[in-house]
């Protein structure tokens, strides 16, 4: 009985399973039919219905499809991908693909490096040349050399390890470059400027030979057969060495006429006496001081330059005591070393120290004697000038009793240039007035705040005619600019300008200052960063007129110093030296 029960139920179970598999096996079949793949099956499959033990169907929830999905569901496309995978030609050309691409990335990531080398060669010329200027202290340099190594790390790193072509960090790269290359141009240019105008340690008298205007003969050996006019009381030695000069050039002696000054010499060449004249061509302004048209009713035909070194030795001198300088305004186109009138005579007197800045302005016509020359005669202040600017030192440490260390000259046109690459200057005048044509040009000045150009500006330096004081006015003018300037050459403006200013400065600015002196003070800027304090003093005096010892007996306009003015000067001096602040200082900030 259990048997027959057994066995009816396996075959219950077992018909039960061939109809599920039946089932199952005609569902497979449906699927193959419509085209469906086995990942298309499994979706279906598990969406189906199922049956289980208890003899009911569930349905499980619908899963919504996707676009990966419906890609799965074309076996054709498959397929087809499948083909192209597997074939042979469609391989090779992948390869060479990859191949080309690997090499274009090798070409990329070499022209990086070539970059990079370039970037790290300029650096270093930019450190070479930051070592030879020598303005920069140590803390300084070594943040330089810091950011250059920072800015080549971002450079390889850019190139080296960038997976593909890095053409920022190329780009980047090629701006530092540029940077570093005009860095390293303007750093040297500066140094040049420096070799240029420092050291400076000779004066030139520069001898001439000069004919009526109106005369036939245009050079020397047109007049080999003339009678020249010469004077030994100023510069004798000089007269001497260009007569023994003209002699040689003629090869032949030459007809001399001896007058015992400048003016009686002029005089015979007007009233034909001498056919022409031998004299130094800075003497040409004492001479146009009894002659005005003498440069009009003449011609030069012939020059012979004199060199000679000026004897003092300040390259021992140190720049963190307190020192003075001579600064000296000629009125000349020619070198700055050629020996002429100083029409500016301004003393700066500098304590490193304190900070502090004295600017002293001596009239041009302040009647002093010329030490070593006119052997206790007075004469005027510019005249010193025509013997040389250590001449005018020794006059000015004489008057003021004090030593004076370096000189600085300048002539005006450079001056002009500076003004203009500063972009101009803002100058307080006392008064309102108008200049002639003689200062160089005719302008209106405004009392109070002025903008000069450099023209302006040098215009407003020179007027003396339309100023109630004259010359101790333009004194003042002159001390007003130059603060000016210096102010200027401390702020922004000194950058922007930084290149037309060093090509002007080099041309027509020469000191005795060595390139060391020059560095050590600009490294005490850096390092400290100090604010200057600057006075401003003028010597005073009354006019009148007397014989000067470079023009002979002839009577010129003078200025008789105040003693009470130049002794308060000479205390003033020795304030700035032991360290004091003066009230009433402009500061540079």
């Amino acid at each position: 009985m259990e048997q027959r029960k057994s066995a009816r139920r396996r075959s219950s179970d077992g018909t039960s399973n061939r109809n599920m598999r039946s089932i199952n096996n005609s569902r497979e079949v449906s699927r193959r039919a419509k085209g469906k793949n086995r990942y298309a099956y499994d979706e279906d499959r598990r969406a189906a219905r199922y049956y289980d033990e208890e003899d009911y169907y569930r349905e499980r929830p619908k899963k919504k499809s996707s676009s990966i999905d419906k890609k799965k569901r074309r076996p054709e496309e498959d397929y087809q991908n499948i083909r192209k995978t597997s074939d042979p030609e469609n391989n090779k050309n992948r390869k060479n693909k990859r191949r080309r691409g690997r090499k274009k990335n090798r070409v990329s990531r070499t022209i990086g490096i070539i970059l990079a080398i370039i970037q790290f060669i300029l650096s270093v010329v930019l450190a070479v040349n930051v070592i030879l200027f020598n303005v920069l202290t140590s803390t300084y340099f070594l943040v330089l050399i810091g950011v250059l190594l920072i800015l080549l790390g971002i450079t390889l790193l850019t190139q080296i390890a960038a997976k593909g072509k890095g053409i920022g960090g190329k780009i980047f790269c090629i701006l530092i470059c540029i940077i570093l290359g005009v860095g390293s141009f303007y750093i040297g240019k500066v140094n040049n400027a420096f070799q240029k105008i420092t050291g400076s340690n000779k004066k030139t008298s520069s001898m001439v030979v000069a004919v009526k205007a109106d005369d036939n003969a245009d050079t020397l050996s047109a007049a080999a057969g003339y009678t020249f006019g010469v004077q030994y009381a100023t510069g004798g030695d000089q007269t001497k060495s260009a007569v023994k000069q003209i002699e040689k050039e003629l090869g032949q002696n030459i007809t001399l006429q001896e007058y015992s000054n400048l003016g009686e010499e002029a005089q015979a060449l007007y009233d034909g006496e001498v056919d022409a004249i031998i004299y130094n061509s800075a003497y040409s302004n004492i001479i146009q001081e009894q002659y005005s048209t003498f440069t009009k009713d003449t011609k030069v035909i012939y020059k012979h330059n004199i060199v000679v070194e000026i004897e003092s030795d300040t390259s021992d001198e140190s720049v963190t005591k307190p020192f003075a300088v001579y600064l000296s305004g000629i009125d000349t186109d020619g070198d700055i070393t050629e020996q002429g009138r100083s029409d500016v005579n301004i003393v700066a007197v500098v304590n490193p120290t304190s900070h502090q800045v004295l600017l002293i302005t001596t009239p041009r016509d302040y009647y002093v004697p010329i030490p070593g020359v006119s052997g206790g005669q007075d004469d005027k202040l510019t005249h010193a000038g025509i013997y040389g600017v250590d001449v005018s030192m020794q006059t000015l440490e004489a008057l003021y009793d004090t030593d004076i260390e370096f000189f600085g000259r300048v002539n005006f046109t450079s001056m002009i240039s500076v003004v203009d690459a500063l972009g101009g200057l803002d100058v307080e005048s006392d008064l309102e007035f108008d200049t002639g044509w003689e200062s160089g040009a005719e302008i209106h000045v405004n009392e109070g705040m002025n903008h000069f150009d450099g023209i302006s500006a040098l215009a407003f330096c020179r007027e003396r005619q339309a100023l109630p004081d004259g010359d101790n006015g333009r004194g003042v003018h002159q001390q007003t600019v130059i603060t000016a300037i210096i102010k200027k050459m401390m702020s922004p403006a000194m950058l922007r300008g930084a290149s037309d200013i060093i090509d002007s400065v080099s041309d027509g600015v020469d000191t005795n200052f060595t390139s060391s002196q020059i560095q050590s003070l600009i490294k005490t800027q850096l390092r400290t960063n100090a604010k200057w304090n600057i006075y401003s003093v003028a010597a005073d005096g009354t006019g009148g007129t007397d014989i000067c010892y470079s023009s002979g007996a002839e009577e010129l306009y003078v200025t008789y110093p105040d003693e009470n003015s130049v002794a308060e000067i000479s205390e003033l001096i020795k304030k700035v030296k032991d360290g004091e602040t003066i009230e009433g200082s402009v500061s540079t900030e």
